[in-house]
């Protein structure tokens, strides 16, 4: 049984040397995770797309079997009860749960009336990242780099919060051509604060007084900055790594 765990192990587990079943499976699964997400594209459930949604499924099952049956190995630091015991609340397990859910017929009637399966569905898109491996090295620079991330995230937060406490008490008063206020509440402020941070800009909101034209100048060149720093700091290290990997 040890040796049998073992090959099922080397086959759904990405390492440092593959075999050609592991690329196999991962290929598969590959195609399975993008059958799976057709029906989503469409508003009608056809029976052909019923029978996309059970072979994913199917194999979705499999494949959180299997992984749980060999989650000692996947976890040789943990006691073999423990990682079997703990493996179902990992992020990743219940990722898979989620996106298998939806496919029962049970929760699909209670949950109908919310939708809610139906985007639970949309998980299924995070199984990619196990067998991307360049999603996998982009979540490891995110990882290593989470200090720096999150000090400009904190910063760009504060930027939000700050342009948009300005702009309302700037155009609390002014009012579009239409009649209709330019922000009629702090929320407003502060979507628009983002959209302009981010350098979108959708047009829905904007500024009508010369000064809040001004701030908003102000914010567009300023979110260009902060935009651009967390950028930097993911191409130069995701550059780094991938120069490692490859030595």
């Amino acid at each position: 049984m040890k040796i049998n765990r073992t090959r099922i192990f080397a086959i759904i587990e990405k390492g440092a040397t593959r075999s050609k079943l592991s690329r196999i499976y991962e290929h598969f699964m590959m195609l399975m995770i993008i059958i799976s997400m057709i029906p989503l594209v469409f508003s009608d459930m056809t029976p052909l797309f019923e029978w996309f949604d059970k072979i994913s499924v199917t194999a979705f099952i499999i494949d959180y079997i299997l992984r749980w049956m060999t989650a000692d190995l996947k976890r040789p630091d943990k006691k073999p009860l423990v990682a079997f015991l703990t493996y179902p609340f990992s992020f990743i397990a219940i990722t898979d749960l989620l996106s298998i859910l939806p496919s029962f017929a049970f929760f699909n009637r209670a949950f109908k009336v919310l939708r809610v399966f139906r985007l639970m569905k949309l998980l299924r898109v995070v199984r990619m990242l196990r067998y991307a491996p360049r999603f996998e090295m982009l979540l490891f620079v995110f990882k290593k780099e989470k200090v720096v991330l999150l000090s400009v995230l904190g910063i760009a937060v504060a930027y939000i919060f700050i342009t948009a406490l300005v702009m309302f008490n700037v155009e609390i008063n002014y009012m579009t051509s239409d009649g209709r206020v330019v922000f009629n509440t702090f929320f407003d402020a502060l979507y628009w604060a983002t959209t302009t941070l981010t350098t979108v800009g959708y047009g829905d909101i904007y500024p009508v007084s010369d000064l809040g034209k001004f701030v908003s100048m102000i914010s567009s060149l300023l979110g260009v900055a902060i935009i651009a720093l967390p950028s930097g700091v993911i191409t130069a290290s995701y550059m780094e790594e991938m120069k490692k990997r490859k030595s």
